[in-house]
């Protein structure tokens, strides 16, 4: 007996002329994520068939667990398309689960099969009923609903399906830059635009000493966990100490947070040029902090002519704390290690800034020539959902 994981791509059904693109870069990263382990993979224009060593097979569900462009799966037993020996399999398979009503669904993609779909649900039906006690047929609300889906040479029989992550797979889309902070929210962002496809760099502003090395490691873990959802993700880390000083000791107390915004967007776009990204993506959520408010976020954009996409923006902070549980960064963003956005936060910012004000602010030290610097001076890592290209830079 045979057991192969049946995938069913969703979403990607509706690109059409780009399906295949959309499936081979599906394809491509189920190769990646399974490299580790004893499989075969092929495709079809609906589904992709994945046999495997069953050893492995919880560790390989993880991973799949983890994948994006999966809309469904489904762990079947593949046998030859023969009545005799579907019948047989069917009576094995019932037997070794636990049940009390069920109904069985055929499907004969194979129409050379001398049975109708119909047909052979009643007859599988019956064998079932005479071959375990104490069962029934419900046809509106089974507890176990047995599918065989009978193919030309192969048949594939199995009752449980699983929800996949959906979305479309990383890379579909081109890259984009994600600003990581050691918070709860821009990581949830993270996972949201990789799960449209995109290919993320993570960039994370430091300001030593004013920022710990505890908050670096922290975003080092944070960009771990997110890994696991593609292959790679390119960490630049960015020395922000001189410009956030400046910022502090030039500038209206309380613009400091909004000008060191503008800041890290103008270093945001010119990062983004660098390393062919299209969009700034960050966990900035519609009124959560004053940075955050319409006003505050149009003249902090107003920096930049790059797209800036707030996946959380319309998500209340409960909604993304619960998204953060689910992908496990949550406990990792609440370690009380604080990060450049928090450090020098004034006890009023505000929250209704000027535009002009910001560019009177702004003149008075020469940030043009420090983020000049800040650019000549990156520490870029590849993090790996393993480990561990990292280990050096810590």
């Amino acid at each position: 007996m045979n057991r192969v994981i049946l995938i069913k791509y969703g979403e990607l059904t509706t690109k059409k002329g780009n399906r295949n693109f959309f499936i081979n870069t599906l394809y491509q990263m189920i190769l990646k994520k399974l490299k580790n382990y004893d499989v075969k993979i092929s495709k079809d224009i609906s589904r992709m068939y994945i046999e495997f060593n069953d050893v492995d097979l919880d560790q390989i569900l993880d991973r799949i667990n983890h994948i994006f462009g999966i809309h469904t799966y489904q762990v079947a037993i593949k046998i030859d398309s023969n009545e005799d020996i579907i019948n047989q399999n069917v009576i094995d398979y019932i037997i070794s689960k636990d049940f009390k009503t069920f109904k069985v669904e055929v499907k004969r993609c194979d129409k050379k099969f001398p049975i109708s779909s119909m047909d052979y649900s009643r007859k599988l039906g019956g064998l079932i009923l005479k071959n375990k006690d104490n069962i029934s047929v419900d046809v509106h609300n089974p507890e176990m609903l047995l599918k065989v889906e009978i193919l030309e040479k192969f048949t594939y029989i199995y009752s449980d399906t699983y929800k996949g992550l959906g979305g479309y797979p990383v890379g579909t889309q081109p890259k984009g830059m994600l600003m990581l902070s050691g918070g709860i929210d821009s990581p949830v962002a993270g996972y949201l635009t990789m799960k449209r496809g995109v290919k993320i760099d993570a960039v994370y502003f430091e300001a030593i000493p004013h920022t710990s090395i505890e908050a670096r490691n922290k975003v080092i873990e944070l960009t771990r966990k997110l890994a696991i959802y593609t292959d790679k993700i390119n960490l630049h880390v960015i020395n922000f100490t001189e410009i956030q000083e400046a910022i502090y000791k030039n500038c209206n107390g309380e613009y400091t947070i909004t000008i060191m915004r503008r800041m890290m967007y103008r270093i945001m776009e010119k990062l983004a040029k660098k390393y062919k990204g299209l969009i700034i993506t960050n966990g900035e959520s519609i009124g959560q902090v004053a940075s955050q408010t319409l006003t505050s976020m149009s003249v902090i954009n107003e920096v930049t002519n790059m797209p800036v996409i707030r996946p959380v923006a319309c998500l209340d902070k409960l909604e993304i704390i619960e998204i953060a549980k689910k992908i496990d960064t949550y406990e990792t963003s609440i370690l009380p290690f604080e990060d450049c956005c928090t450090v020098f936060v004034p006890k009023h910012p505000v929250i209704n800034p000027s535009l002009d004000e910001c560019l009177v602010n702004e003149e008075k030290f020469d940030y043009k020539a420090m983020i000049d610097n800040v650019l000549n001076n990156i520490d870029t890592v590849v993090i790996t959902e393993e480990d561990s290209e990292f280990k050096d830079f810590l």
